[in-house]
């Protein structure tokens, strides 16, 4: 029996045409031709404005676009998360709609104690974690530490419940040559048809 997989498309430029784009597009056949059932989540098409407040986040209703996005994630029992690395973290515009989608009550209930962590609401699903980069990924792993990607991991997909989370460092994405984009286009449809 397939899984549910939902793959959110982290890069910031609705044109698309970038290597995420490809990557997402790649893990989609592996999934479907598996017999998974996988919808996209494109953020840079989505309407949503930024969270301005503590206000904002723990009480107001999420925008259309965001509750789509809720319900998709509650459905599903894999997350897929796609984004390049600019300046060493995530675009700001997919932080943003982690901050709106994420919110008490969806992804975690809202604490009986103050300074208390409230329950996870999203345990039972699994993430994956998809960067792509300039430098090495050995590079980004090794010197800097990957703290961007672990901040994704544990504040936000293992504070919420997720586990388990893996991720996939994708380096050298302009010097690697078609060869290179192909080897990992494979490497990710075979992640696709494998649900993980």
């Amino acid at each position: 029996m397939g899984k549910r997989i939902v793959i959110v498309q982290g890069h910031p430029d609705p044109g698309g045409g970038h290597y995420g784009h490809a990557l997402a597009q790649a893990y989609l056949q592996g999934a479907n031709a598996a017999g998974h059932e996988v919808e996209i989540l494109p953020v840079s098409e989505l309407d949503f404005p930024l969270l301005r407040s503590k206000l904002d986040f723990e009480n107001n209703q999420p925008p259309p676009d965001i509750a789509r996005c809720q319900a998709a994630i509650a459905r599903a029992d894999h997350l897929v998360i796609i984004h390049p690395l600019w300046l060493g973290s995530m675009p700001a515009l997919l932080k943003g709609f982690l901050e709106q989608v994420f919110r008490p009550g969806f992804a975690f209930a809202k604490p009986d104690t103050p300074g208390r962590p409230g329950a996870k609401l999203l345990k039972g699903k699994s993430a994956r974690v998809i960067v792509t980069m300039g430098m090495p990924g050995f590079a980004y792993k090794w010197f800097y530490r990957a703290h961007a990607v672990k901040s994704l991991e544990r504040n936000i997909l293992a504070f919420t419940g997720f586990g388990p989370i893996h991720r996939t460092l994708i380096g050298m994405v302009e010097a690697n040559g078609d060869r290179g984009r192909k080897k990992r286009l494979a490497e990710v449809r075979k992640l696709g048809r494998d649900g993980s």
